[in-house]
C-alpha cells in the first residue's frame, strides 16, 4: 500500500491533533508543516522530523506530497483549498470549509473538476455518543423523533480574540461563536434530524462586546426535515467550557448526552448506553477525541476510491448554510427557508 505523504498548512492550536492522526496511520508520513513564524516553524518541523515552509505555495511544488491538511484562520481557507486542489493535492480542512455560501459555490465547482478530494473535519460525528445516536435514531426503535434539544454553553475571554486578531471580525471569521464554536452542535442537529428546513433565530454581543464585533450568544428554533423541531442555544459567555446537553425525545423514549455520557430514558428507567473517552494527548474536551478516526477515514477514501466515509463538500455546507440562515433571521427576525 502507497505512503501517503502529507502536509500541515498552519500551526496554531488545532494542528496538533492533525499531526498526532497522521503519526497514528502506519500508511501515511507527515512530510512538511507550513508556519508563517518562522522561528516556531523550524522547532516544530525538528520535532516532528519534517520538512518547513514559510510560504504554502512553495510546499505545494513538492510532487511527493498528496494531502493537504488546512488549519488555518477562517478566511485563508478559500484560496488555500483552491491552491492545493490546482496543485492535483487531496485537501482536508478544519471547519468551516468556506467563510459564506458564495465562497462555497466557488469551492463546489473547483472540487467538481480536481483530481484531489475535499474533507472537512466534523469530527464530532464520529464521537462514540454521535454514532450511538445514529444508530439508535435509524433503527425506528424509538419511534418518530419530536424533538431536539442542544445547549451549549462555552467561555471565551478576551485574550482569546486579542491574541488573534482574526477571531470576532466578519470579514475574517465569517462570524463568531455559531460559525466558530456552535457549528459543530449545529451539523450534529441536522445530521440527525435529516437536514433543515427553515430557522428562526437571533444572535447578540453581550459579556464580550467590547472585544468581538460578532455574536457571543444565539438561540434559534429549527424546523427539521423529519418533522421534529430543534431548539438550540448557545454563549461563547460562561465561566467555563460545559460539556454539551443534548436530549433527543422520540416517540419511545429520550437520548440524552449529559456529561459526555449517553442515557435512554423510558418512563422511570434509565440506562447509560455509552461514554466518550477522554480526548488523548492534546485536545481539549470540546473537540472530542475523533480527529485520528476522521482522518483515517479520509485517507481510506483515497486509498479506496469506492469509499466515502468522510465529510464532503456538499455535506459540509449543509452547516454553514444553517449558521447563515441564522444570521439572516436575526437581521430580519423572521423564519428564513433553507433551499438546496
Amino acid at each position: 500500500m502507497k505512503t501517503l505523504q502529507a502536509a500541515v498548512i498552519g500551526c496554531g492550536s488545532i494542528h496538533n491533533c492533525h499531526v498526532v492522526a497522521i503519526e497514528h496511520d502506519a500508511d501515511s508520513r507527515l512530510r512538511a508543516i507550513v508556519e508563517t513564524d518562522i522561528a516556531k516553524g523550524q522547532q516544530l518541523a525538528q520535532r516532528y522530523g519534517c520538512d518547513f515552509y514559510a510560504d504554502y505555495h512553495e510546499m505545494l511544488r513538492d510532487p511527493l506530497i498528496d494531502v493537504v491538511h488546512i488549519c488555518l484562520p477562517h478566511h485563508l481557507h478559500l484560496e488555500t483549498i483552491l491552491a492545493a486542489l490546482a496543485a492535483g493535492k487531496h485537501v482536508f480542512t478544519e471547519k468551516p470549509l468556506a467563510l459564506n455560501s458564495g465562497e462555497v459555490k466557488i469551492l463546489r465547482q473547483a472540487a467538481e473538476n480536481a483530481q484531489g478530494r475535499v474533507g472537512v473535519c466534523y469530527q464530532n460525528r464520529l464521537n462514540p455518543s454521535s454514532q450511538k445516536i445514529k444508530t439508535w435514531l435509524e433503527s425506528g426503535q424509538l419511534g418518530r423523533m419530536q424533538s431536539i434539544k442542544a445547549v451549549l454553553t462555552w467561555s471565551r475571554g478576551g485574550a482569546y480574540y486579542t491574541e488573534s486578531p482574526w477571531r470576532g471580525r466578519f470579514d475574517t471569521e465569517g462570524g463568531s461563536l455559531l460559525i466558530n464554536q456552535a457549528i459543530h452542535t449545529l451539523d450534529l442537529m441536522q445530521w440527525f434530524g435529516g437536514g433543515v428546513l427553515a430557522v428562526k433565530g437571533v444572535v447578540d454581543s453581550t459579556f464580550l462586546g467590547d472585544v468581538t464585533e460578532n455574536e457571543d450568544s444565539a438561540m434559534a428554533s429549527l424546523q427539521l426535515a423529519n418533522g421534529a423541531r430543534g431548539l438550540f442555544y448557545a454563549t461563547n459567555c460562561h465561566s467555563t467550557d460545559s460539556p454539551l446537553l443534548l436530549e433527543i425525545h422520540c416517540e419511545n423514549g429520550l437520548l440524552q448526552l449529559h456529561h459526555n455520557a449517553l442515557w435512554l430514558i423510558q418512563g422511570k428507567n434509565r440506562t447509560q448506553l455509552i461514554s466518550d473517552e477522554k480526548p488523548a494527548g492534546a485536545a481539549k474536551s470540546y473537540w472530542g477525541d475523533s480527529h485520528r478516526q476522521a482522518v483515517l477515514n479520509f485517507y481510506q477514501s483515497i486509498r479506496h476510491p469506492q469509499e466515502n466515509n468522510y465529510t464532503a463538500v456538499a455535506e459540509a455546507e449543509i452547516s454553514l448554510n444553517i449558521v447563515g440562515a441564522i444570521y439572516r433571521s436575526s437581521q430580519l427576525r423572521t423564519w428564513i427557508t433553507l433551499t438546496d
